[in-house]
């Protein structure tokens, strides 16, 4: 078969994509492929129901922070485990590092919260959220934001402990997310205990 002049189409809808069937056979067989599955095997890597990169996890007690020799200056990592899933497989999340890996190229939807202790501070405290990517063993922070501080009256200022990270951000395959907390060392570390963390991620776009 030969073809020499092809209009260009605006839109999948409706049409087919011809494909070749490398089959052991040899005949190299076109068959006709529905654009949706093109689609699916982007986002889901060829697995049917939940997308590869779909991920989320709660944790409503026994929040602990740890710093790594490849995290920036003052970024602690929260211990999420694969046990506090919500969402997700457990082959993209490393109980080892407490890690989200990502599986394949693209952009990515992250949103992260954090609350420390009751969610209130009696004063201004320097510390808040952060996303962590680490590539080829060298961390960087991706996004943070610290904790709103606000003053009531003349002399009394309340500090809301809690935030949350949501946008789109563009990541490499094998890339490790890590979700914590910025300046980690100004908290009191006894208030941990009552702390909450939940995030979620998935692929939006090669």
């Amino acid at each position: 078969m030969k073809i020499r002049q092809m209009p260009t189409a605006a839109t999948t809808t409706g049409f087919q994509i011809l494909a070749v069937n490398q089959n052991t056979g040899g005949d190299f067989e076109v068959t006709r492929i529905n654009p949706q599955l093109i689609a699916d095997l982007a986002t889901q890597g060829g697995v049917t129901g939940i997308p590869a990169s779909v991920y989320s996890a709660r944790k409503t007690a026994g929040v602990t922070l740890f710093s790594a020799t490849v995290f920036p200056s003052g970024f602690q990592a929260v211990n999420f485990v694969n046990s506090e899933r919500t969402v997700g497989s457990t082959a993209v999340f490393s109980d080892i590092d407490n890690t989200y890996i990502v599986p394949s190229t693209g952009v990515y939807k992250i949103n992260y919260t954090f609350r420390y202790g009751r969610g209130l501070f009696g004063q201004t405290v320097t510390a808040g959220v952060g996303i962590v990517r680490t590539r080829n063993a060298v961390s960087t922070l991706i996004d943070s934001r610290n904790f709103m501080s606000e003053t009531i009256g003349n002399n009394m200022t309340v500090a809301i402990a809690q935030e949350t990270l949501d946008a789109l951000y563009p990541l490499q395959a094998g890339d490790k997310i890590s979700f914590g907390v910025t300046n980690a060392a100004n908290l009191d570390s006894s208030n941990f205990n009552v702390s909450t963390a939940n995030f979620n991620i998935s692929k939006v776009s090669n």
